[in-house]
């Protein structure tokens, strides 16, 4: 999880839970393709700044964690309740088991293939992005028992490692208390299916780390990972449905692409600005204006930051040439210099991806959403609170002029 992302579960007083499941990832090793690591990157200066950590944790276990506190909260979780149905004025859904249940707003939640992004959005193209994933978990026993795995784990400070190569990069870190060690390794596209049930053995795995470091190669030999393509979705031009009664949220509004980053972080932001805008509701009428401001509110930051996703796994896969030679040249000397070479400068246009970086990870979700309020939502409320009087008025001086009529 990055920065911007445990930073919401701090400001919803989470921090304890999310710290009994995850580990704090404290610093980035990077590496070429074919070489053992050489330089170290630490952003203590950006953590800062951004009010968040990056925490590694399992998915399941951060899904129960959620489960168990809305129910805390009184929130009612139902499982196997398959919608089928979605009523014309989004007002009402049925069950599969033929149970009607009754809203005033649906939040779409179900995912890029779930029924309310089908019904906002029927056409669904998508397209490739030329990279193809690998991704494992290793359990961390098997990771120890060999001495130069056990680096990747055994440090003074929780490292995630990144190896950048031509056309392939590599991701891993461990993950919860555990210490497990979650592997992501990227290359380019040869059309398989998407989807996680392609499964690959050691040795039909072997040939795409065949000119890797000993490590990675090692971590091949333990893997059984599961590969993907990385697909890119269309964003709805609409998240609303034209009732104002339904509104797309997720991967259902901004699917990304499995594997990078981001994706998680975005929904969690989504609910913060949902919750922070409907914090206002005081009728009904509210409701359409603060859907419709909610798309406004995400849908440029998500295309965003899909975009550097996607552009951050490139940039590692880049092929040799000069332009990789220039790049690991100047990180290399801002390491050697003592300078945090994820910060990019005027000489150094590629490393300047990373600047991005500092900007996504210092957004503050609940902020945005009260500047709506503030110079928009407010505004709306006295515009119709003005319009209101001045309806009582009309009614006022018809009433007076009607009983001037009569008592002439």
């Amino acid at each position: 999880m990055p920065p911007n992302m445990t930073k919401v579960f701090n400001y919803w007083g989470m921090h304890d839970k999310v710290d009994s499941i995850g580990v704090v990832t404290e610093r980035i090793v990077m590496s070429r393709f074919g070489v053992l690591a050489r330089h170290a990157l630490l952003g203590h200066e950006m953590l800062e700044e951004a009010g968040g950590e990056f925490i590694a944790l399992y998915h399941s276990q951060l899904r129960a964690m959620l489960l168990e506190t809305a129910r805390e909260l009184g929130a009612e979780a139902r499982s196997n309740a398959e919608v089928v149905e979605i009523a014309e004025d989004c007002r009402s859904l049925r069950l599969a088991s033929g149970e009607v249940l009754q809203a005033d707003v649906i939040i779409g939640a179900d995912g890029s293939r779930g029924t309310c992004r089908q019904l906002v959005h029927p056409q669904d193209p998508e397209k490739g992005t030329g990279i193809m994933l690998f991704n494992s978990v290793i359990p961390v026993d098997r990771i120890l028992a060999d001495p130069e795995l056990s680096t990747l784990i055994q440090q003074d400070q929780v490292s995630q490692w990144a190896w950048f190569g031509h056309e392939r990069a590599s991701v891993c870190f461990p993950i919860g208390p555990s210490k497990d060690l979650a592997w992501y390794f990227f290359a380019p596209d040869e059309g398989v299916q998407e989807g996680w049930n392609d499964v690959l053995s050691p040795e039909e795995f072997a040939p795409y780390v065949s000119e890797a470091e000993p490590r990675l190669q090692k971590l091949a030999r333990l893997a059984r990972p599961a590969r993907s393509r990385m697909m890119e979705r269309e964003f709805p031009e609409e998240w609303v449905h034209n009732t104002g009664r339904l509104v797309l949220v997720g991967s259902a509004a901004h699917p990304f692409p499995p594997g990078i980053i981001y994706g998680p972080s975005m929904s969690l932001e989504d609910a913060s600005v949902l919750a922070k805008l409907f914090s206002h509701l005081r009728d009904e009428e509210q409701i359409p204006s603060f859907l419709y401001a909610f798309q406004n509110l995400r849908e440029e930051r998500c295309q965003k930051n899909r975009s550097l996703d996607i552009n951050n796994v490139r940039y590692m896969m880049e092929p040799e040439g000069e332009g990789t030679e220039r790049r690991d040249t100047l990180m290399r000397a801002k390491h050697d210099q003592g300078r945090n070479v994820l910060t990019g400068d005027d000489e150094d246009s590629n490393v300047a991806q990373w600047d991005h970086n500092r900007e996504l990870f210092g957004y503050d979700a609940e902020d945005e959403a009260d500047n709506w309020w503030v110079q928009w939502g407010l505004l709306q409320e006295r515009a119709k609170a003005a319009h209101s009087e001045g309806d009582t008025h009309l009614e006022m001086f018809s009433l007076d002029v009607s009983e001037r009529i009569s008592s002439s």
